[in-house]
């Protein structure tokens, strides 16, 4: 069996000489964190180490000195894959002896083949991955894309290392928002309306017409009782909402004027929604109908959104199924009986702080403020979204072990209660086992989004962008490739540049989304991984050979071929990063790096036209490596895999 983890082998190696040494000269020594780490710059060598430092201050020492004494007693027990190590200035330099390291590569990645990297995890876990989850009330935006994309991701990155994983959409259909545009839907289809184009497009708009006219209504209604300084407030969120209408009007003006006449002619417009939210949580057939059916339209716009984008699910877990098969009635009850929940005011109460301190869990769930009491019912007995959010949670722990929510950074007080919850009804493993994968907000500059005022840039409409102008950087840098062949690569390059973009940023910070980045096909992009894998894919189409000759690691002697070496020995370690700690973005930086390595590698050095044979063969095999890590970093992105750009 060949190492599956090449670097760790040398990491490993070099630890167990260290310690040893430390061993040898300070038994009774215990050091306090990491003894190798990843150095500032690769003139340290591949690993260092602080200890000395540590020993210096522990024992009153010249850490110079201790680097200079354990430094000659590890070169002294010659460790496997090292070549030297250096004391400088107190630090230890590792160096890893590439002719070892590649030996070791070369064997991994011609035995794996395409699992290469892919090291399984000793411990698998059942894994409920829930991402998107979007309102049925309008189309996927760019904010909702960033959920898609990054949970799709997680979901790949934890099956490659093992795990049994479900990706699982929930319908959120029992919400207000629900009911305001079933309020304007149905007076369209009353009027005799039909869906327009695409349906949850369509459907966006009909929230956007239906919440401005309830808004526009309620203001001028507000107008006539308050003066002063309130009136001023309240006239410029009307005008506000007037401009929306006028942008409305725009779009589709029978459709608009259909929908402010069904709301002026309502005597209590705001009950009428309240009315079809209750009627529809105690499963009253005709607003059953009206909503499920106005919903499954939406459903089947995400669909095809996600199907262009390379995006699947395994589940579509509908909210109000949990109310009607008394799911979230029984969830009450039990939540009743563990004594932490109030009544006040009509409304049920838990008491999410009592809880956390009686259950012995609040110095775990990473929130120092008082957990304020989590809303059950409202006083007219409804329940709100978290609380059926509890019962969904039961469901999906029946199964699985953990349970992933890709949703906003927003929602960390929610995510918490509903951990405290799960605890206080007795799921132990939701402690460890519900993780909350917050992510920010993506910002074009100088566009503010809203969903309520119907201002956002859809999936779709960023998809198209993003292919149409791909499609022309495609046609500057390969003018004669076949009309069909560019148009197939702009849709990878696009789709690749979007996925990226939204990958290449910890989830816990804003992404600034502008196309001179996002389309760059020179540094730190989609289309930058992609083209070096193309370019290794069309060296290796080149070469003609069926199966690459012996390689001879020895003939590597240059800084580039080295730095290739060590960057293909690292991806195990950036895959197990990856996965072990939700960190899609480990991936596209080491990819980036990776992909950077290979284009000074071929910028400088023949493959092709390499001599000896010896050399060639060994260029030819790390070219293969590097084809075969990108490849299969940019499936666990879920980006497109061109072989020609």
């Amino acid at each position: 069996m060949p190492v599956e983890n090449p670097f760790s082998a040398f990491r490993e190696a070099c630890r167990e000489a260290l310690v040893k040494a430390l061993a040898e000269t300070h038994p009774d020594f215990k050091p306090s964190g990491f003894l190798l780490e990843a150095p500032s710059s690769p003139k340290f060598g591949e690993l260092t180490s602080t200890v000395c430092f540590e020993l210096a201050k522990t024992f009153g020492l010249n850490p110079s000195g201790e680097a200079e004494r354990l430094a000659g007693l590890i070169s002294a027990s010659k460790p496997p894959l090292l070549e030297r190590v250096e004391a400088v200035g107190g630090y230890l330099n590792f160096r890893v002896n590439h002719k070892a390291l590649a030996s070791l590569t070369f064997k991994a990645l011609a035995e794996l083949k395409d699992a290469y990297g892919l090291v399984k995890t000793k411990a698998p876990k059942r894994v409920i991955v829930e991402h998107t989850s979007a309102n049925p009330n309008g189309p996927l935006h760019v904010g909702t894309a960033r959920n898609s994309i990054l949970g799709d991701s997680i979901a790949r990155i934890l099956r490659a290392r093992g795990h049994h994983v479900r990706r699982h959409f929930y319908v959120n259909d029992m919400g207000r928002q629900i009911a305001i545009l079933a309020y304007g839907f149905r007076a369209l289809k009353r009027r005799g309306f039909k869906v327009e184009g695409k349906p949850d497009r369509w459907l966006g708009f009909v929230y956007t017409a239906t919440n401005t006219a309830l808004e526009i209504r309620s203001l001028k209604e507000k107008l006539k009782e308050v003066s002063g300084v309130e009136a001023e407030r309240v006239r410029r969120i009307l005008d506000e909402y007037v401009a929306i209408a006028a942008e409305l009007e725009d779009q589709n003006r029978e459709a608009l004027y259909a929908i402010i006449e069904e709301v002026n002619s309502d005597s209590n417009p705001q009950l009428s929604v309240d009315q079809i939210l209750r009627a529809y949580e105690k499963g009253e057939k005709a607003v059953k109908t009206l909503i499920q059916g106005m919903v499954k339209l939406c459903l089947k716009g995400f669909r095809r959104t996600l199907r262009r984008a390379g995006i699947s699910l395994d589940s579509w877990d509908w909210e109000s199924s949990l109310v009607w098969e008394g799911k979230v009635g029984e969830v009450l009850k039990r939540l009743e009986q563990t004594g932490f929940v109030r009544l006040s005011e009509g409304s049920l109460n838990f008491e999410v702080e009592e809880a956390a301190l009686r259950l012995g869990v609040k110095e775990r769930l990473n929130y120092g403020d008082r957990l304020p009491p989590l809303t059950l019912t409202r006083s007219d007995g409804t329940t709100l979204y978290t609380t059926r959010d509890i019962a969904y949670h039961l469901e999906k722990f029946r199964w699985a072990d953990w349970a992933v929510n890709v949703i906003g950074v927003d929602q960390k007080l929610a995510q918490i209660q509903l951990k405290v919850a799960l605890l206080a009804l007795g799921v132990s493993k939701a402690l460890e086992g519900l993780y909350h994968c917050a992510y920010e907000l993506v910002k074009l500059p100088g566009y503010k989004m809203s969903r309520r005022r119907g201002r956002y840039v859809t999936f779709d409409e960023l998809l198209e962008e993003a292919e149409g102008m791909a499609y022309q950087e495609v046609g500057k840098r390969s003018p004669g490739l076949p009309e069909g062949l560019k148009r197939e690569i702009a849709r990878a390059v696009g789709l690749g540049a979007i996925k990226y973009a939204m990958l290449n940023v910890s989830p816990l910070k804003t992404v600034n989304f502008t196309w001179d980045r996002v389309l760059n096909f020179e540094a730190n992009s989609g289309p930058y991984v992609q083209y070096a894998y193309a370019r290794a894919s069309s060296i290796l189409r080149k070469a003609g050979v069926r199966r690459l000759p012996k390689p001879h690691p020895e003939a590597l002697e240059h800084e580039f071929e080295r730095r290739l070496i060590v960057e293909l020995a690292r991806y195990p370690d950036v895959f197990v990063e990856a996965s072990e700690g939700l960190k899609p973005e480990a991936l596209t930086q080491y990819a980036n790096g990776l992909a950077e390595a290979f284009n000074h590698f071929y910028d400088h050095l023949p493959v092709l036209k390499a001599e000896p044979p010896e050399l060639k063969s060994s260029r030819l095999w790390l070219v293969r490596g590097v084809k075969t890590v990108l490849g299969s970093c940019l499936n666990l992105l879920g980006i497109p895999i061109p072989s020609r750009m």
